[in-house]
């Protein structure tokens, strides 16, 4: 694994108003423990550029007035809005002692289910992973090479290394998504609303013809009237 080197200066003094000059002098306040004794030091905000925006896990060199401790970063805080750093803490390593340190996934190869049509699905980018310093990894290797459309690879499913994933080994770490079915396109919608146009036409249809019968019915009974007078005329002719 990579190591970074991290120059640092002992602190003379503790507290908050000494943190905040520090920070406004372009400083970062940190603390190293792990070893015999805490070490409360400050270093150069700049120096932790190639820490914080390198993309695999790295071990540090602390070179803290020329006495040097490896170690890991186990924790950073940044201010949320101005994403300057507030504090660093370090842990210091011991060979024969296992540490924990979130590890960066890497994928390697083509899943055959991305030229099937599928979408990759990364779920964890970083992995849990508990070993001893001298075998702890950079990078986690991951071959997506005979994913398949609709599967996916588990933290159980990576094979066993020098190393402890303390994931669940149900996790799924990536995988290849089967495609949403397809919108209907806008000509298929214009298709749709012109075939609705014809059936309102056909109602019209419909309704001219019912006022034609009703029209005629009228008529009829017109002439039903017309014929009642004319019954009278013969009764008053017989008398």
């Amino acid at each position: 694994m990579k190591t970074i080197e991290i120059i640092g200066y002992n602190r003379a003094n503790l507290g908050k108003n000494e943190s905040r000059k520090l920070r406004n002098d372009g400083n970062v306040p940190c603390v190293v423990y792990g070893g015999k004794k805490q070490i409360h030091f400050h270093s150069p905000m700049i120096l932790f550029r190639e820490l914080v925006y390198s993309p695999g896990a790295n071990f540090i060199e602390l070179n803290i007035e020329g006495e040097k401790i490896k170690a890991i970063l186990q924790d950073i805080q940044f201010h949320p809005v101005s994403d300057i750093i507030l504090h660093a803490d370090f842990l210091e390593l011991n060979e024969d002692k296992s540490i924990k340190m979130e590890i960066p996934v890497s994928f390697t190869g083509d899943a055959p289910g991305v030229r099937q049509g599928g979408k990759i699905l990364t779920r964890l980018r970083k992995l849990t992973v508990k070993s001893l310093p001298k075998h702890m990894p950079e990078f986690i290797e991951i071959d997506v090479s005979e994913l398949e459309l609709g599967k996916s690879i588990k933290v159980g499913d990576l094979e066993e290394k020098d190393y402890e994933i303390t994931n669940s080994p149900l996790v799924s770490i990536v995988s290849v998504n089967i495609p949403r079915v397809t919108l209907p396109t806008e000509e298929e919608e214009d298709v749709e609303g012109e075939e609705g146009t014809e059936g309102e036409e056909g109602t019209e249809g419909t309704t001219e013809g019912k006022e034609q019968q009703q029209e005629k019915k009228e008529g009829e009974g017109g002439d039903k009237k017309d014929d009642k007078p004319a019954e009278g005329n013969e009764s008053e002719k017989k008398e």
